[in-house]
């Protein structure tokens, strides 16, 4: 688990990272917790200010690297994330900033019919893998969107590009993950933990 000012230091480092990158300068994030030099997974979501829609939103599901490594390459990676022009200096005050620190994701084994009740929306975030796909979704997803776990793993299948329901699929994989979100409240603002149920 991460702190208050922990979570304050990765969406800090962020935002430097972003200022950084879009100017084309050399990019340091400083000085950071050891926390910091463990391996593990972190996505950054970049979001339009005030409307709240996606920019960009990259990261590592799996801790490979140090988290300070994988922060610095999923915030490069997210402001310019191929579903959007790349992001430029001139977004820099329109713009929030949210980083999902993770827990490694686990494969659910349990009966078809028992995936549903072994989910939490609100908890879990969610990974479905089949024939060479993978599709992932933070947990905040089905939050924002109001689904139930049916419609989270349907859309995460979707997400892979897999017709819904692919789920099902005797040999679907089905990895499972939490995350602490800390998130802008405005561009350069306060930093809080996102809570979501």
């Amino acid at each position: 688990m991460f702190s208050q000012k922990e979570g304050e230091c990765a969406v800090r480092a962020a935002r430097k990272v972003v200022h950084s990158h879009t100017r084309g300068k050399k990019v340091e994030v400083g000085d950071l917790p050891d926390k910091f030099n463990k391996k593990m997974g972190v996505f950054v979501t970049i979001n339009r200010y005030p409307s709240g829609d996606l920019r960009g939103c990259i990261g590592f599901p799996e801790p490979v690297m140090p988290l300070k490594d994988a922060l610095v390459r999923s915030v490069v990676s997210a402001t310019r994330d191929p579903r959007f022009a790349p992001l430029s200096k001139n977004e820099l005050d329109n713009i929030v900033i949210e980083v999902t620190l993770l827990t490694p994701p686990k494969s659910v084994r349990c009966k078809t019919k028992e995936i549903p009740q072994n989910i939490e929306c609100g908890k879990d975030g969610l990974i479905v893998s089949y024939k060479n796909r993978s599709g992932l979704l933070l947990p905040q997803v089905p939050v924002e969107h109001g689904w139930d776990v049916l419609e989270f793993l349907d859309h995460t299948c979707l997400k892979a590009g897999l017709p819904p329901g692919t789920w099902k699929e005797e040999d679907c994989t089905i990895k499972k993950f939490q995350g602490q979100i800390f998130m802008e409240k405005e561009p350069e603002g306060e930093i809080v933990k996102k809570e979501l149920c």
